[in-house]
Parts: structure tokens; sequence; C-alpha cells
């Protein structure tokens, strides 16, 4: 079917109107009419080429909410009229390890992400700044209507990268968790942590973020400039998240760090962090990375939301003016997650 978008037709040109044929919908398939995409860091860093060469034409975008429009005939996990969110990832192989396993972004067989990629069929596959998408119904989640649908865009992919690894965890009552950074992934990381009832104290360079921090439920804001500040949360914190995106150095956070505490990197920075093995030896401390989630976790993900009326922070930008939108989140001034409101488009 015809479908419009935004694309870059190059990692060094802007992203502009582009039409293009989606797939046909398939017996076990869904058409989503997408009302709302989220605008998440990695859409820079693969439209420019930042992590590996891209395919190009690239349509961005993997937070996706919209309306079911169509079904298969084969398909009976959603009917016309229904909302549904696809997040990073459109496709699997259903059967290795990890798939069994509900983590199926990690799939070793045939993994297929939302674009940027391949489907297997060897077609390129397109992503959510785009009018309507075709997906397998499994890769379609249930969206509750009792939440704000723009709200819910990013938490198909910030929300999910944050949520999985405190939940993994058990992070909760009684632990004392830290957030470095209070952009797109770390104003939902604040969320989760004080719903999940820990104490949360967020690590930030900015000292004007402290009002904002405690609203979204922070007990606390540390500023990492200051150096007495710094000085007094060492060995502090059972768990540390962080979700800046910008290459910077986590020595100084791992010094916050408890004995056996885990610092859990979600922002995936350009450059490989320099740790010193006698940094982490001195405490038993675990840094560690976690990727997005699986459907299971990520459906999961989605119902506590609803029940807890737990959405993002959004500013709906028009198509337009997306190339805009790009720089002003790479500048941090954004509160705190670009959606793309598609009647725009």
């Amino acid at each position: 079917m015809q479908a419009k978008a935004y694309a870059a037709q190059a990692a060094d040109t802007p992203l502009a109107p582009w039409n293009f044929e989606r797939r046909d919908v398939g017996p076990q398939d869904v058409l989503i009419e997408i009302a709302y995409c989220g605008v998440c860091h990695t859409d820079v860093h693969q439209a420019r080429n930042e992590w590996f060469p891209g395919i190009f034409p690239m349509v961005p975008g993997h937070e996706i909410v919209g309306k079911i429009v169509q079904v298969g005939v084969d398909a009976k996990k959603h009917k016309p009229g229904d909302l549904a969110g696809v997040g990073v990832m459109v496709d699997s192989c259903r059967t290795c390890e990890d798939c069994r396993n509900g983590q199926e972004q990690f799939c070793s067989v045939s993994p297929v992400v939302t674009y940027n990629t391949r489907d297997k069929n060897g077609q390129p596959v397109y992503g959510g700044y785009s009018n309507y998408i075709v997906v397998h119904e499994d890769f379609a989640l249930r969206v509750s209507e009792k939440l704000d649908l723009a709200g819910v865009a990013p938490l198909l992919c910030a929300g999910i990268t944050t949520y999985s690894p405190l939940r993994r965890r058990n992070v909760g009552k009684g632990h004392k968790l830290a957030v470095v950074g209070l952009g797109g992934l770390g104003h939902m990381a604040v969320k989760f942590g004080a719903a999940f009832g820990a104490d949360v104290t967020v690590l930030s360079t900015s000292p004007n973020k402290a009002e904002a921090a405690r609203r979204l439920g922070a007990n606390r804001l540390v500023v990492t400039k200051d150096e007495e500040q710094m000085k007094a949360a060492q060995r502090s914190f059972d768990f540390i998240i962080d979700t800046v995106a910008a290459d910077h150095d986590i020595n100084p956070y791992l010094a916050t760090l408890r004995t056996n505490g885990v610092y859990v990197n979600v922002g995936m920075p350009v450059q490989p962090f320099q740790v010193p093995s006698f940094t982490l030896a001195m405490g038993n401390k675990v840094v560690a990375g976690s990727g997005a989630g699986g459907l299971p976790e990520t459906q999961e993900m989605l119902d506590f939301c609803a029940e807890k009326n737990i959405v993002a922070d959004v500013e709906l930008v028009n198509m337009k003016d997306i190339n805009a939108a790009f720089e002003r989140m790479l500048r941090g001034d954004v509160l705190y997650r670009f959606v793309i409101d598609m009647k725009t488009l």
C-alpha cells in the first residue's frame, strides 16, 4: 500500500517528505494507522550513521501508537478499532532461546528491528515517522484507552528501556536508586522508581532541575558539578540507572554506589566507558547494560502504566519541524520527549 513519511535520503541530509510502498497485510498481520510517534535519541544516532552504516532512505521512529484499521485473515489477537503500540522490533524467529524466554529483542536468528534493517525477505524496514505501519499481530501491543495516547508513545522505548532493568533487579521499597540525567529516559526512570517505592535521587549537572525532579517523584537532586554534593553522596546508592546518551565519564558516579551496587547503562553513548578494574573490585560493584524489553515485559509495562496512570511528559511537534526537534533534543531543550502528531504529516 502507498504510505507517506519523512525520511533521511543519506546520513548528511535532513529528513524530508517521502512516499513509499508498505508491504501488503499478510494473514497474521495488522495494519496500524499511526497517531503519534515519539522521537528517540536513537533516531538521530541512526539517521546520521553514528553507530554503523545505515540503510537509506531511512524512516526513523520506534515509539509508535495508533489504531488498528485492518487485520489479516488469520490474525486473532486484535480487531479493527483497537489501540496498539509498536516498539523497537517488528519481528523475530520466535524459536531461539531468547525468543522462547520472552526476550525477542535479542533474537539470535532473525531479529528485525523497527527501522534501519531488513526483514526476513531482505527488504528494508521503515519506521514510525509515517502514516501507516504493517506488523505481525504478535508485535502489536495492547494500549489502554484510559491513557493519553501521545504520552503513551514514548513508553514503547523510553518506558520499557527504563522499566525493564528496574523490574529485573526488583528495585523497590528499601532501595536507594539514582538516575543519571533527566531527559526522555531519565524522567521515565524517576517515575518508575518512585512507583516501585524506591528512594529516588536524580544526578544532574543542572541545579535548576531540582523542582522538576521532585515533581516527577524524586526525593532529591544532586548537582554532579558540585564537589561537596558528590562527596556527600559517595557510597549512597544500591542502584544507578544511567540514561545519558552523550559521551561522559562514569567513574564519579561509580563512587556513589554502595557495596554490591549495580550501575546500569541504558543511554548508549557512542564512545566506550573506561573503568579501572580496581574501581569495580573495591565494593563488588557491577556495571551492566540493558536493552529495551521483550514482548511480554513490554505488555506488562503498558498494563502497569494503565493501572498507575503513568505516561511520558511530552511536547507535541509537527512533522515538518522534525529536523529542528532533532537539534533541540541534542541540546536538551525538551521536557521530556518530543512526540510527532501524525495528523500534521
